[in-house]
């Protein structure tokens, strides 16, 4: 079975508040704009080579925070191929049977989207693999935290020869560090450990329930207020047939942590659980958990809802 190390780049909406949303059937995180990938040769070093711009249909104006990192301008955009024929010409190139692997959650969650939001075919998507979660295996890092690319690479004396946040030069880079570790050790041990690194990192609370069905992190954003903002104008969609679902307000956990119901008219209730997080260079970020909700977690968080909040008392200063 073929390995394929993958990368996006995406753009993003405006604000959360963007009109273009009014338009779309779920809230898209993000609109690819260049695919990258390697193949990993039988000896599991990088191998042949994938790149593709692709042009955006509804987030056409590059974002500020993505151009800076990007390089990628209005221009460039506008010559990429539209989405369908960039995925048609990409997984013409990989070939059958192929597993996926990825630095961390976000790409195939931000792949998935953009085939939902074309009305394309996902059954493809079946084989990902994150290798953020192997190298933590294979590193026994205690804390089993979400490790950069660039501290993977660093760990393995990898020098940075390819640019940073291209989507070829990331796979290329991912690619150099899965050559460095034993993966056959690793993804042995993948299913076990990914469920815990998921329950940990996310905030998921009890370790013996059950495991989410969904995982991502958002996008950073300058302030706590902010974050929050994006995570009430966001909306969630079903992950069986990909509708809007109707959601309850947030119920507090405590830390950070907050939980919200929402319901499918033909797949029933899903509880979703975010955390916020705050990153070391002072931005937030949103730990993302999706569950198939039984009726002892819809009475749980029937119970959270109806308890009546505590009043802060009011000492002149804001809270953290």
């Amino acid at each position: 079975m073929p390995y394929i190390v993958i990368d996006l780049e995406w753009n993003q909406a405006m604000s959360a508040k963007s009109s273009v949303f009014n338009h779309l059937p779920i809230h898209l995180r993000g609109e690819i704009i260049q695919i990258g990938a390697v193949k990993l040769n039988d000896d599991l070093t990088p191998g042949e080579e994938f790149q593709c711009d692709v042009s955006p249909v509804w987030f056409r104006k590059m974002h500020y925070k993505v151009k800076k990192l990007t390089g990628f301008d209005n221009d460039r955009l506008a010559h990429g191929l539209p989405f369908p024929q960039a995925l048609e010409k990409f997984l013409a190139w990989c070939g059958p049977d192929c597993t996926f692997m990825t630095w961390g959650y976000d790409d195939s969650g931000i792949m998935e989207q953009n085939c939902i939001i074309h009305d394309l075919d996902i059954d493809w998507m079946g084989q990902w693999v994150n290798l953020q979660v192997v190298y933590n295996i294979l590193t026994e890092d205690p804390d089993h935290n979400q490790k950069s690319l660039e501290t993977a690479m660093e760990h393995f004396g990898i020098e940075q020869t390819r640019v940073a946040h291209d989507a070829l030069g990331d796979a290329y880079n991912t690619a150099l560090v899965c050559s460095r570790l034993d993966l056959a050790e690793g993804l042995a041990r993948y299913a076990e450990w990914a469920g815990q690194l998921t329950r940990k990192t996310h905030g998921a609370g009890d370790q013996s329930g059950p495991d989410p069905i969904e995982h991502s992190v958002s996008d950073a954003y300058p302030t706590r207020e902010a974050l929050w903002e994006a995570a009430e104008q966001s909306r969630a969609v079903c992950p069986v047939c990909g509708k809007l679902l109707e959601r309850t307000g947030w119920v507090s956990q405590g830390d950070h942590r907050y939980m919200s119901l929402a319901k499918c008219d033909e797949h029933g209730a899903y509880l979703c659980r975010i955390r916020l997080r705050r990153e070391e260079d002072g931005s937030w970020v949103a730990n993302r958990l999706l569950y198939e909700a039984d009726e002892e977690m819809e009475a749980n968080f029937l119970a959270r809802q109806a308890k009546p909040r505590r009043r802060r008392r009011r000492s002149g200063k804001k809270p953290n």
